[in-house]
């Protein structure tokens, strides 16, 4: 049962993005967040910047406040890499620290996590095109996003 969505933003993206567009695609349920129930609960936050280490203070904190203030466990969050971290945008490329940051989620016991948060036509648009790098399959036309 997902009882929690965190969406973890790359903080140099952060610096320019409001994050309008992940959060609006979560309360719309489009893109990504399409398959989740109405109701459910959401909260960003950004990375902290590169290497992505404080990742680990803030995931712990979060495990802390909802060990003493909810029911909800770490099997029950689930961690969105924003789609600024993981694939190459307008904002940056794809963030060199992603399996790090990956391995502190799973350290921390968060072991539900998806690639991907906003689906930008625009950036689909240019990976299609081979503008933008694909990192999940072989061509251009080949990303999940």
């Amino acid at each position: 049962m997902t009882g929690l969505v965190v969406i973890l933003q790359c903080q140099l993206a952060h610096n320019r993005c409001s994050g309008f567009a992940c959060s609006h695609s979560f309360y719309e349920r489009t893109g990504k967040f399409a398959d989740y129930p109405q109701g459910l609960r959401y909260m960003s936050f950004a990375c902290g910047g590169c290497c992505g280490k404080s990742v680990a203070a803030k995931m712990e904190h979060l495990a802390l406040k909802l060990r003493k203030k909810t029911d909800v466990t770490a099997d029950d969050v689930v961690v969105h890499l924003a789609s600024c971290m993981v694939t190459d945008n307008h904002h940056y490329d794809r963030c060199p620290h992603v399996d790090y940051i990956k391995s502190i989620l799973a350290k921390k016991g968060f072991r539900n996590v998806v690639e991907g948060s906003f689906v930008s036509q625009t950036s689909s648009e240019h990976r299609r095109q081979g503008r933008y790098r694909d990192y999940e399959g072989d061509g251009p036309g080949d990303c999940p996003l």
